[in-house]
């Protein structure tokens, strides 16, 4: 599912934050490692991106801010959750659209999710935003205007337990739905007063994917949480 091109980039983040005693691969990482990628540093180019200027900030953040292990500990370097969250998403996105492989550039898009990190914060003072790396990867791209086939869409259904508090709910939403705020208030409003709510419409794989994925977080956090899919009601002929 990953391409060979970011594979590579990942393991050699992975490799070079572990030689450095590194506790955790952050989105800072992450993003270092995508200025060192052919087709993600192409992008940002493109958008107006000084990427010496940019890897610079990133280094110096990660030496500042990254905890390092001692030296009578074993090294085991784990992903933080921002960076979990961010291939996540791509991965998300990338099926939706039906593509083979996520790439550099997906991950590039998908990182501006986490619009409280530094590596978010640094590409915004170059004024380099999302919009504008979605234009750069696809110029000229015109909407997608395709019906997909109905028997091929599923729902998927989050059900809430009143016991789990509003803010582990918000979380799931945002991290697997990617829910802006409007959107967010709506459904919570949906789960608060009737204990279910439609969370969006998907091909299949993709949304048995999601399920898969919010029903092992919630086993993870023991979260009161249920998530199931369900077929698009079809509309009556005319």
């Amino acid at each position: 599912m990953i391409s060979q091109e970011l594979e590579l980039s990942l393991q050699t983040q992975f490799v070079d934050a572990r030689s450095k005693r590194h506790e955790y691969v952050t989105l800072e990482h992450l993003l270092l490692g995508l200025t060192e990628n052919g087709s993600a540093a192409e992008v940002l180019r493109t958008c107006g991106a000084s990427l010496d200027e940019l890897r610079e900030q990133l280094t110096a953040h990660i030496a500042q801010h990254t905890p390092i292990v001692p030296a009578d500990r074993q090294v085991v370097t784990q992903p933080t959750s921002g960076f979990q969250r961010t291939l996540q998403r791509a991965i998300l996105h990338a099926q939706s659209a039906g593509k083979k492989e996520v790439t550099a550039s997906d991950i590039l898009v998908a990182l501006f999710s986490e619009k409280d990190s530094h590596a978010v914060y640094f590409l915004n003072k170059q004024g380099i935003d999302r919009l504008l790396v979605m234009q750069c990867v696809s110029p000229g791209a015109a909407p997608e205007t395709t019906e997909l086939d109905a028997e091929g869409m599923r729902q998927v259904i989050v059900y809430r337990d009143r016991e789990m508090s509003i803010e582990a709910t918000t979380r799931v939403l945002e991290d697997f739905f990617l829910m802006e705020r409007q959107e967010l208030a709506e459904v919570l409003n949906e789960l608060d007063t009737g204990g279910k709510a439609l969370c969006g419409l998907y091909p299949r794989q993709t949304a048995e994917f999601i399920v898969e994925q919010i029903r092992a977080y919630a086993s993870k956090h023991s979260l009161p949480l249920r998530c199931e899919t369900a077929l698009q009601a079809r509309r009556p002929r005319a």
